[in-house]
């Protein structure tokens, strides 16, 4: 039976358009002009006898269009990968990670050979940035964000809800027998989390501890979780910081969470397009993520606390 297919040019300019609601970024992702967009959509909406868009004011979908525009983009990937397998391009490919500076060099970096081991036809890339990613714009695949975990129109596996502990070097920890004996010490403060309410300050830390403070307490502020992860290494205070991102010193003995930690209300998600899921370097990456960090949840527990 011959199919009745409309122009895939202009199936391509619909499906670009109605993922960026943009005619102008259709354009720049295909190469051509909005012009020329506009032109193949509206010959497609002839052709089908639909509207596509509603076009009054900021342009918007229309009922029939979203609902197809999955099973389009869907089906868009899927000819992509057929196309490649006919080129003899290797099942593995490009795979563009985003995630932000401190989990990137503190918990994936040093694992990063592992996942090269095992998937060495990969070519994973690191993007490291506080940003959030727009999918839909950004060169991107798959993504780490810490939060609360609502993600609209993604889908997210949650790896991890994090744990806020304090630490110290060993030689430091030796001296603290109670929370109340780190007033006594330099606090280290991360700045970089100030926008994070679920993240305490060490005041707050201390009250839920049941310490009054009384004065001031000695702090030694630092713009970045790594800086305050070194700085506790080095002996120059104790800090709060998440465990997860603390794993390997703790593993190692190079710091010990001095008294139990308190769960955050956040948690690491690997979070990416849904219909990206199938696609065979975004599916090895989620399950050696999530293989990876349950394996984490033992690192540096053999040694959780000094007291």
């Amino acid at each position: 039976m011959k199919r009745q297919l409309p122009s895939l040019r202009a199936l391509c300019a619909f499906e670009a358009t109605a993922r960026h609601l943009s005619m102008a970024r259709a354009a720049e992702e295909l190469h051509v002009t909005p012009a020329a967009i506009s032109q193949q959509i509206r010959a497609l909406e002839e052709h089908l006898g639909v509207a596509l868009f509603h076009r009054s004011g900021r342009l918007a979908l229309t009922a029939a269009a979203a609902a197809v525009l999955p099973q389009l983009s869907d089906a868009f990937d899927a000819l992509e990968r057929a196309t490649d397998r006919l080129r003899g391009v290797r099942p593995g490919g490009l795979l563009m990670v985003s995630a932000p500076p401190s989990f990137a060099a503190r918990w994936l970096i040093p694992r990063l050979d592992a996942f090269h081991n095992a998937h060495p036809d990969i070519d994973l890339r690191l993007a490291a940035t506080t940003r959030l990613v727009d999918f839909a714009v950004d060169d991107v695949d798959v993504a780490i964000r810490y939060g609360p975990g609502h993600y609209p129109g993604l889908h997210a596996d949650k790896l991890k809800t994090e744990e806020i502990v304090p630490v110290a070097s060993p030689r430091l920890a030796e001296r603290l027998a109670a929370p109340r004996d780190l007033l006594d010490m330099v606090l280290l403060h991360n700045e970089s989390m100030d926008w994070d309410p679920t993240f305490p300050s060490w005041p707050r830390w201390l009250r839920d501890a049941g310490v009054e403070t009384g004065g001031a307490l000695r702090l030694r502020r630092f713009s970045d979780t790594n800086l305050v992860i070194e700085a506790a290494v080095a002996g120059l205070g104790v800090g709060l910081t998440w465990r997860t991102l603390a794993s390997e010193e703790l593993a190692q003995g190079r710091l010990v969470a001095i008294f139990p930690g308190q769960p955050s209300g956040s948690a690491y998600h690997l979070v990416c397009p849904p219909r990206r899921l199938d696609d065979p370097p975004v599916a090895a990456f989620r399950r050696w993520v999530r293989t990876r960090m349950r394996e984490t949840e033992d690192e540096g527990l053999n040694n959780p606390v000094s007291r």
